[in-house]
């Protein structure tokens, strides 16, 4: 498992066998950011059931401002902050240990200002991405033009709308599904 583009494009990520993360692969990663676009230039990131930090750390790679990782495991959150080393984006990133099936962190514990991109990759079919995306409603964590993409397996199915977010795209690739909301614009 490689970055595949912006500054620490060709950079290998850490990773071990035996834990519950299934990491976005290289090529679902290059698709994704086809989409979204190569320069993410002052973005404040998401990333939510972090695993790796693979999607986080492709966007900081890609000019993110700052990227903010959540994760349940203790290995998995020790191996965040390798692969955060590995990238040399330990200034950007904030790692924390929490389980969001609890619910998210307040704002200022997440350093205080909305995000633009939110990454949202679950286990699969565990029926979390509805769950997770209202708390980020709830919670305001959004900035006005966030976009939030969502992981699933291929079968899974999302609503068109999930708390005040809209479905915009969905691509299948082998075994996953991206999903593509954007926030709402409220009148």
């Amino acid at each position: 498992m490689r970055i595949t583009g912006g500054q620490a494009r060709g950079r290998i990520l850490a990773s071990f066998k035996g834990l519950d993360i299934r990491p976005t692969s290289d090529q679902v990663r290059e698709a994704l950011f086809s989409i979204l676009g190569q320069d993410l230039e002052g973005k404040r990131i998401l990333d939510l059931f972090a695993g790796t930090g693979s999607l986080g750390l492709e966007a900081l790679s890609r000019g993110a401002e700052r990227a903010v990782f959540i994760e349940s495991s203790s290995r998995a959150v020790a191996l965040i902050r390798k692969n955060i080393e590995i990238c040399g984006f330990k200034r950007q990133s904030l790692v924390l240990k929490r389980d969001l099936r609890r619910g998210l962190p307040a704002l200022e514990t997440m350093g205080g200002l909305p995000f633009d991109l939110v990454f949202i990759d679950p286990p699969y079919r565990k029926q979390l991405i509805p769950m997770v995306m209202a708390a980020l409603a709830k919670k305001q964590v959004l900035s006005p033009a966030a976009q939030v993409v969502a992981e699933t397996g291929r079968e899974e199915v999302l609503g068109k709308t999930l708390a005040t977010l809209d479905l915009t795209d969905t691509r299948t690739y082998g075994d996953t599904k991206i999903h593509f909301f954007i926030r709402r614009v409220e009148q």
